[in-house]
């Protein structure tokens, strides 16, 4: 049975299975068919099949199991991450909903690349101290990555130093800053779409290419200096992002 909609033939495929799966005709678990089998059903080439397999994967509806086959992955309820425009409004957790710890690892001295020194307004090179996020499920899976950098010359020698360290280990950003008598005012952040790398997708369990967005924050004091930046990766299957944003009328 030749797909019937007009398009690149792997996005047709794609659709097809897509709907197979939305609709229940292929349950979670269910092993589909070899590439061969499906290339005549629908009238293209494995190589075709093999596109819209790996487009599906990236979108969390499928994933291929090593020496067995492409399987219709499980589905896992996709919950809401609620973010705020900066501190002062409702805050949004460290830890949204569907995470029940973290585990953080913190090197200090680490020399700042160039993106990084951009984002914080410091020269290449200059020492920061790196932090590495896992976001863990109640099952103490990893579920969501972050890396935070910090400018040594703000933080070096107190005792905020590594956030995942001493009397304020596990506190906000925010929190660790206004014990230096910094007031943290602003956060500026950045979505945007990518796809996993390997090592990405090997700390969270899942396929190379899964869809995921990716935040760059930066948090700014009162005087508009760079405290803190951190790429937050969040993967789309997992999590819808959503701005709780806070207004004010021209009259207040």
């Amino acid at each position: 049975m030749a797909a019937d909609r007009t398009g690149p033939p792997y996005l047709v495929v794609a659709e097809a299975f897509r709907r197979l799966v939305n609709e229940g005709e292929w349950p979670a678990d269910y092993r589909l068919p070899s590439r061969t089998v499906l290339g005549q059903k629908y009238g293209v080439g494995e190589n075709v099949v093999r596109r819209a397999q790996e487009l599906l994967i990236t979108e969390g509806l499928l994933e291929g199991r090593a020496g067995s086959g492409t399987y219709v992955r499980a589905r896992e309820e996709q919950l809401s991450m609620s973010r705020c425009p900066a501190p002062g409004y409702p805050s949004a957790p460290l830890a949204p909903e569907g995470i029940a710890s973290w585990e953080a690892h913190s090197t200090a001295k680490f020399p700042a690349p160039a993106g990084i020194a951009a984002r914080l307004g410091i020269a290449e090179g200059e020492h920061c101290v790196r932090t590495a996020y896992e976001f863990l499920d109640a099952a103490r899976r990893p579920v969501m990555l972050s890396t935070s950098w910090e400018p040594m010359a703000i933080t070096g020698q107190t005792a905020v130093v590594l956030p995942d360290g001493g009397p304020f280990a596990g506190r906000s950003v925010v929190d660790r800053m206004a014990h230096l008598g910094i007031r943290v005012v602003r956060a500026v952040e950045q979505p945007r779409p990518v796809q996993v790398d390997r090592d990405q997708a090997q700390q969270l369990g899942i396929p190379a290419g899964t869809l995921a967005t990716m935040i760059e924050r930066t948090f700014y004091d009162s005087t508009g200096r760079p405290v803190e930046t951190a790429d937050l990766l969040i993967p789309a299957h997992r999590w819808s992002v959503a701005y709780d944003i806070a207004l004010q009328s021209a009259n207040e």
